[in-house]
C-alpha cells in the first residue's frame, strides 16, 4: 500500500495561521444516493485496511471524521518514538513525521467518507477532496524538549469539549443522511459544522499526540489563517 500524495509527502510547508490545517471541499453537486444509504456496509473493507494499519495497542478517541489510531509504537499514529527522540535527542526523524502526516490524511479521507461528506471511495495515495497538511518542526528551535510529556494532560479540556461536539456530529450526519436519500445535497451548514469538529480533532492530534506543534489549539471550529 502507498501512503505517498504525490509532492506533498517530503516538501516543507508554511502557514500564517495554526501549524495544523484541514479542509474539504463542499460538493456541490448531487450525491450517490445508493453508495449513501448503505455507507454503513461500503465502508467495511477500507475500515478492516484502516485498523490492520492501525493496529491493536492504545489508541487515541475517535468520532465520525477523525478516525485517528495513537498506538504506543510499532503502527498507527507513531507517539511514544516521536516523544522520546524530542526529549533525549532534539529530533523528530523526517520519516515519522512523513509517516504521521500520511496516515492522518488517509484517516481522515476515511472519516469523511463514513460522515456523508463525499461519495469518492477513500483512497489510499491520492488526497482526493481531503486537505489535511501542518509544517514539519525543528525540533530544536521550535519545539519544547520536556512539553511532549505534558501535551496529552495539557489537551484534556479540548478531550472534554470535543466528546460533546461529536454527539452533534453524529446528530448532523443523521441529517445529512436524510437530506441526501430525499434531495441529493448535504446541507452545507450541517456539512460545515462536521468539517469544524473534524479540523479541531486534527489541531488536538497534531498538538498532543504527532507533537508536532507547540502552539496550543484554539477552541474555534473555523480555520486559523
Amino acid at each position: 500500500m502507498s501512503f505517498n500524495d504525490g509532492d506533498s509527502t517530503t516538501q516543507e510547508t508554511t502557514h500564517s495561521g495554526y501549524p495544523v490545517q484541514f479542509s474539504v471541499d463542499y460538493p456541490d453537486r448531487s450525491l450517490d444516493r445508493w453508495t449513501t444509504a448503505f455507507r454503513i456496509f461500503m465502508v467495511i473493507p477500507i475500515a478492516i485496511v484502516i485498523a490492520a494499519i492501525g493496529g491493536t495497542n492504545s489508541r487515541s478517541g475517535s468520532g465520525a471524521g477523525g478516525a485517528s489510531g495513537i498506538v504506543v509504537g510499532g503502527t498507527g499514529l507513531l507517539f511514544i518514538p516521536p516523544l522520546l527522540m524530542i526529549v533525549f535527542r532534539q529530533k523528530y526523524p523526517r520519516w515519522w513525521f512523513d509517516w504521521n502526516l500520511q496516515f492522518m490524511r488517509f484517516a481522515n479521507r476515511v472519516g469523511i467518507y463514513v460522515a456523508l461528506m463525499g461519495d469518492h471511495y477513500p483512497a489510499t495515495d491520492d488526497e482526493q477532496t481531503v486537505h489535511l497538511t501542518f509544517d514539519y518542526p525543528n525540533a530544536r528551535t521550535d519545539l519544547n524538549r520536556w512539553l511532549p510529556l505534558v501535551k496529552w494532560f495539557l489537551a484534556i479540556p479540548h478531550y472534554i469539549v470535543l466528546a460533546f461536539l461529536y454527539v452533534g456530529v453524529l446528530l448532523a450526519v443523521v441529517a445529512a443522511w436524510f437530506a441526501i436519500l430525499f434531495t441529493g445535497r448535504y446541507p452545507r451548514a450541517l456539512f460545515g459544522y462536521v468539517e469544524g469538529v473534524i479540523r479541531w480533532h486534527n489541531r488536538v492530534v497534531g498538538y498532543a499526540f504527532t507533537l508536532i506543534t507547540d502552539v496550543y489549539p484554539p477552541f474555534q471550529l473555523r480555520a486559523v489563517r
